[in-house]
């Protein structure tokens, strides 16, 4: 659902006034609850017969009740420092499970997806931070964002104050090159300052955002590293450090190296549960789900009611094909609330697994879900997508612009039909059965040409006029989020409902032996038949589901194209799934 960034930082303009950024927010929800009180009030004069209206002294009681908490506001924070405006505007960092097909790009391949997935939930994501988290009673009126501020000097670093200060002024102002020189000034005067170096990875940090360059972050990384290698580096500077590197490094694609680091963090700080949630992920992330489920036990053993460990956990069962198991997990995961849960990847993995014990609440996950703004809608819950593109299940093709290639397909369909059954030999062994879990019961092999754009010279061997004939569509040849593929179907097989993994392509089915009854598809709330020589198109990043009940094999031929609506340029720079 999942990050977009999640990786590349959001911007947002500092407060020129911390004074009257802190009074507009007391102001927000002492009116929230003003509106709540006398909404009450009035259905109270009502049900007594009274006129509505408020008193003078009502009115003047809030006024001074307003005025006087904006003053006690604005002096506690010149006077007290109590608001740390950086952990405030944090509520609205994006977590790293919106998007984890990010993961690895690194600044030289981040695109246009990026952009739109990421700024397209950005809104979404603060809001119900903020609100569900913060204000889940209508008469909380004063909420406290003050943290415990981490302690990131030592006792030398206390005598460079001034200086850290200045530097640091210039990089929280967006200077971040100016910010550099006097960072690195300062680490060249005072070698053994954790602070100072750490300002200087955090420059550089800033600066490969900046420039998009991966070589800069390379050196963030090293820097950050520095930090965690000096001597007397206070507790909660060196915990920073080595979290902001793991980051980095899964940034571009370092998973290994980023499981180092968490493994060290972990190693430093045994009792932090959230430290060991970090490392499951990195466990996950590299496609070790044995050491990932060993943490997550380790850590709900502790804490059983961590809701991050519960949705990894049960992320994980499902994995497992421990179906059943994996619900409660899901469901108390997602239900808790915590930071890390509200992830479309687990609305889509509970809502599935309900589908396939017969639960009848998985589209009310699925609506959540939606209303969350992890799915397009109900019916269509792909999780990697360009916003904005036409979306509806079946499409003729005249919608897709592809009729060319639907006329080759039509026209040269029997001799697409003699090379797949051809191959259809099993001591070619060319057919492998469907491996991603979406059968019920039954017998379905597929037999791929392309794979994400990239052609299997080998099995073109087996059906070398099909190739030939595919070679002049790049629509479908160029298509890295999609297949071309035989697929065999034997009778008495179901295929769950299920999504395709994203809303880039459109997929055509092409039929090709095609048993007379038993035979249908349906996609979103709309079932059809295949006849052979004939292609049907449909999106499936819809929900769809496939039932095999005749009495004879059923083969097709399928192609997938790339939406109508992207642009070269999207189409060149999407990266494969």
């Amino acid at each position: 659902m999942l990050s977009a960034e999640p990786y590349a930082r959001a911007k947002i303009p500092e407060p020129k006034s911390g004074i009257g950024s802190l009074f507009f927010f007391k102001i927000l929800f002492i009116y929230s609850f003003m509106r709540n009180t006398e909404r009450e009030r009035e259905r109270e004069r009502h049900k007594n017969g009274r006129k509505g209206g408020l008193s003078g002294s009502s009115f003047f009681t809030w006024f001074m009740v307003i005025a006087l908490l904006g003053v006690w506001t604005s002096v506690a924070v010149v006077w007290f420092d109590l608001v740390d405006y950086e952990e405030v505007l944090g509520l609205c960092y994006l977590p790293w499970q919106l998007l984890t097909v990010l993961q690895g790009w690194g600044w030289e391949e981040m695109s246009q997806e990026c952009a739109c997935s990421c700024s397209g939930r950005f809104l979404i994501t603060c809001t119900s931070l903020f609100l569900d988290k913060k204000i889940q009673n209508k008469n909380l009126f004063f909420l406290s964002v003050k943290k415990k501020k981490p302690k990131l000097l030592n006792k030398f670093d206390k005598t460079i104050k001034a200086e850290l200060d200045a530097a640091e002024k210039l990089r929280k102002r967006g200077k971040i090159e100016e910010a550099l020189s006097a960072f690195q000034e300062l680490v060249h005067k005072y070698p053994q300052s954790p602070r100072a170096r750490y300002g200087k990875a955090q420059c550089e940090d800033d600066l490969a955002e900046k420039r998009r360059s991966n070589e800069v972050l390379r050196g963030a990384i090293e820097t950050y590293q520095e930090v965690a290698s000096l001597p007397n580096v206070p507790t909660d500077l060196l915990k920073l450090t080595l979290k902001r590197r793991s980051d980095r490094q899964q940034f571009l694609g370092h998973m290994r190296g980023s499981l180092i680091t968490l493994q060290k963090l972990v190693q430093l700080f045994p009792d932090d549960m959230s430290l060991k949630n970090d490392l499951g992920v990195g466990y996950l992330l590299i496609g070790d789900n044995n050491n990932a489920q060993k943490v997550y036990e380790e850590v709900l053993n502790v804490t059983p009611n961590d809701g991050f460990a519960k949705v990894h956990y049960g992320f994980i069962l499902k994995a497992q094909n421990k179906i059943a198991e994996s619900i409660p997990y899901l469901k108390e995961g997602i239900e808790s609330g915590d930071p890390g849960t509200d992830d479309g990847r687990f609305y889509f993995h509970l809502g599935d697994a309900m589908q396939r014990v017969g639960n009848k609440e998985a589209y009310k996950w699925y609506e959540l879900g939606h209303k969350r703004g992890h799915f397009a809608s109900v019916w269509q819950r792909s999780l990697y997508n360009v916003h904005g593109l036409k979306a509806q299940p079946w499409w003729t093709p005249k919608e897709t612009g592809y009729t060319e290639l639907v006329k080759s397909l039509e026209r040269n369909w029997k001799l697409i039909r003699d090379e797949g059954l051809a191959v259809m030999d099993k001591a070619k062994g060319l057919f492998l059965p469907e491996d991603e879990n979406l059968r019920e019961k039954g017998d379905w092999s597929q037999f791929t040409l392309w794979q994400q754009g990239r052609k299997n010279e080998n099995a073109c061997k087996g059906a070398p006029k099909t190739c030939s004939l595919l070679d002049k569509f790049p629509e479908t040849t160029g298509c890295r989020r999609g297949q071309i593929k035989y697929s065999i179907m034997h009778p008495g097989t179901h295929v769950w409902p299920h999504t395709g993994p994203t809303n880039c392509r459109l997929r055509m089915h092409l039929g090709l032996v095609i048993p007379k009854e038993g035979c249908k598809i349906r996609c979103a709330n709309e079932t059809k038949t295949w006849e052979e020589g004939k292609v049907l198109i449909f999106d499936d990043s819809f929900e769809h589901e496939v039932w095999q009940d005749a009495t004879s094999f059923r083969l097709i031929f399928i192609v997938d194209v790339w939406h109508p609506e992207l642009t070269p340029q999207q189409r060149h720079s999407l990266p494969a799934i």
